[in-house]
């Protein structure tokens, strides 16, 4: 098991929660959590108890990937988080979140979340903005060309 610690931008606790090692390499993480809070409604998704989030943090690229199923194995999407790099240790992942966030449906249909709070904050630094974007192109990039996570999209 590991803990994963997810950080606002400035480095406080937002939550906390374990997952099951699947993966791991020197500069990546891939582990297996289950949603155990009550069921939240985004709008475009609802996470439900015993949805299974398999995760991937990497310590060289500016984003987090959580791939969603529902407790019957169905794929309800890809939920992204535009990041910092990850600090991953031998029993935890710390991750800064920058705000933006991603979501990709089973076909590819990407939402861009919080992007109008993400251009109103004042307190990120330059470093973080600029990580933000590259983290951002990236993760279009990885989509666009299907590549881990996003191999299994189906088609429209």
């Amino acid at each position: 098991m590991i803990t994963v610690i997810k950080q606002d931008h400035r480095g406080k606790e937002k939550i906390r929660y374990e997952g099951k090692v699947i993966r791991r390499s020197a500069d990546e993480v891939v582990i297996e959590a289950y949603w155990t809070l009550p069921a939240k409604d985004l709008g475009y998704t609802r996470f439900e108890s015993g949805d299974r989030f398999t995760e991937y943090y990497s310590t060289k690229c500016w984003f987090n990937i959580f791939d969603i199923a529902s407790s019957d194995g169905t794929r309800k999407g890809w939920y992204c988080n535009i990041a910092e790099p990850a600090h991953i240790y031998s029993d935890h992942i710390e991750q800064i979140d920058l705000i933006l966030d991603v979501w990709v449906t089973p076909e590819g249909e990407t939402l861009m979340l919080d992007e109008d709070e993400f251009a109103a904050e004042t307190t990120l630094s330059q470093e973080q903005y600029t990580g933000a974007e590259l983290g951002m192109r990236a993760l279009l990039a990885l989509l666009a060309t299907r590549a881990e996570p996003f191999t299994n999209l189906t088609n429209k």
